[in-house]
């Protein structure tokens, strides 16, 4: 069973409705355990860095789902999923995350109009992004769905996936052994993003 985090923030019922449509079973929980026992777990999000690590932490949520992305089992963070796996952000002051990835959380500083929002694509630049087991079949260059004003700054460059250009040269996808996570939203990505999550429950 893959568990989907109910943490109080993001799109928990349109990610449990992407892996339906695959035929894959996923339940939204708030439940510390059902995260500790379930095979694989996926933490969806949107909204505040800071409001999403308080939430986690109030509703007991915090220590299994930080052991689950620190564990053997497949983890997806999706989005505000991605960024709390970082040390810290600096959205709206500065706030620590789960620390599972060395890096930070930044606000877009380009000249360009925030947050970036709609369809823009990946670029694999790295041996990594052509042995992700969740990039199979997924041409470069493919088309996701962006909502952020804020990204990860990574510090262990071989994690890196995939980037994406908004001004700047972004990640917008990491992969480390069991730990994967998008900056874009494979729920809302069509059919491309429909083949992300497919990997993922195949893993």
């Amino acid at each position: 069973m893959i568990a989907i985090v109910d943490y109080g923030m993001g799109n928990l019922r349109s990610v449990q409705k992407a892996f339906e449509f695959l035929g894959v079973q996923a339940e939204v929980t708030q439940d510390p355990r059902k995260v500790g026992k379930a095979k694989k777990v996926v933490m969806p999000g949107v909204g505040a860095f800071g409001d999403c690590m308080r939430n986690l932490r109030t509703s007991g949520l915090y220590d299994s789902v930080r052991e689950a992305a620190n564990s053997d089992r497949p983890f997806l963070g999706i989005c505000l999923g991605l960024q709390a796996l970082f040390e810290e952000s600096e959205e709206g002051g500065r706030h620590s995350g789960f620390g599972v990835v060395r890096g930070r959380v930044i606000r877009f500083d380009v000249g360009l109009k925030v947050p970036h929002m709609g369809w823009n694509r990946i670029f694999f630049s790295t041996r990594q992004s052509q042995e992700c087991p969740l990039l199979n079949d997924v041409p470069e260059k493919s088309y996701v769905y962006f909502v952020h004003s804020y990204y990860g700054v990574v510090e262990d460059q071989e994690i890196v996936t995939a980037q994406t250009e908004y001004g700047v040269k972004f990640t917008s996808m990491i992969w480390r052994k069991n730990l994967f996570a998008t900056q874009f939203h494979p729920e809302k990505s069509q059919a491309v993003g429909l083949k992300i999550l497919k990997n993922f429950a195949t893993l």
